[in-house]
């Protein structure tokens, strides 16, 4: 295998000079706090080993990649009924857009945007009290990961909670249609808790690492998933992962990945290792700047593309 301590180490030496690139997310008001200016980078690799650069171990507000592991959770809380509520296809509008919500009669279009990680959420807590569901998904991320340390930032939570009109307005869209079960305000008091969950690169990538190797833990050796479960979300985090940037990110990239507006993503190499960089300046669709350039340099210095080399 290339060495890919020597690849982050030039990837973070080329891109030192541009860092604070792109925009924080400032609606959310605990974000716009964030320092621009970092960057960090950890691979986790199948065979237990991590590589990292920069910033790699501060805990950031993961946001949208928590929907990858929420997803996970439902799909194994009621399978393959759960795509009756969400749909499997690209939305190509932005990751917020009620639009198209009305014109599908309350389906969100995928289990990634702001609408169907609600419907999502809204599975999850079946049978539960929000604080139920959200100890559930930190359990879930903590054993993924292997780390007990993993927390829930609750300030940004809050500050989610104060500003997050549009996602009130989705969820209640949906209800209005007979897409949510419970109260919007539980139902989003456990998706703005989930995405602020705090995480750093080197405890994402490792969180990762079930996608990359076929639904188990290669590190701890717990299956997490079918290996055909693993396939699926890895196919929809390449086609929906990046919104309405997903084909874009695709071409360039070429790996399975899920952005989150505190600059995080998520990228996976089946077979190969996981992939997690963190710089908050996010381009206009709402992905980290120059996390997608350097997801990009290093695919094509390691080859690694789920599309051949």
């Amino acid at each position: 295998m290339a060495d890919l301590q020597a690849i982050l180490d030039g990837i973070h030496a080329e891109l030192s000079s541009r860092l604070g690139e792109g925009k924080v997310a400032d609606y959310i008001p605990e974000l716009a706090k964030v320092d621009p200016n970092q960057f960090g980078m950890a691979i986790a690799t199948v065979d237990g080993n991590i590589h990292s650069v920069g910033h790699a171990d501060v805990p950031f507000s993961i946001q949208s990649i928590s929907k990858v592991f929420m997803l996970t959770l439902a799909l194994g809380k009621v399978g393959e009924s759960l795509w009756n509520r969400v749909g499997r296809e690209p939305s190509g509008t932005a990751f917020n857009s009620i639009v198209q919500l009305e014109r599908e009669e309350g389906i969100p279009r995928n289990p990634f945007v702001n609408a169907g990680a609600i419907a999502v959420s809204d599975v999850v807590l079946s049978g539960h009290a929000p604080r139920e569901a959200i100890g559930e998904l930190l359990r879930f991320v903590r054993y993924v990961a292997d780390d007990e340390t993993i927390t829930i930032d609750d300030k940004v939570a809050r500050s989610e909670t104060q500003t997050g009109f549009r996602n009130f307005a989705l969820a209640n869209f949906m209800r209005a249609y007979g897409n949510i079960d419970h109260p919007v305000e539980h139902v989003l008091g456990v998706y703005f808790h989930q995405c602020a969950l705090s995480m750093s690169c080197q405890q994402l990538a490792k969180a990762g690492l079930y996608l990359a190797a076929r639904g188990t833990n290669p590190i701890t050796g717990h299956s997490v998933v079918s290996p055909k479960r693993a396939r699926r979300i890895n196919a929809l985090m390449l086609t929906c992962g990046h919104y309405d940037g997903s084909g874009d990110f695709a071409y360039h990239v070429g790996l399975p990945g899920k952005s989150g507006v505190g600059g995080g993503i998520l990228a996976v190499a089946p077979g190969i290792g996981s992939i997690a960089v963190w710089s908050p300046g996010l381009n206009k669709v709402g992905n980290s700047q120059l996390g997608a350039v350097a997801l990009e340099m290093l695919a094509a210095r390691t080859g690694w593309s789920v599309f051949g080399d």
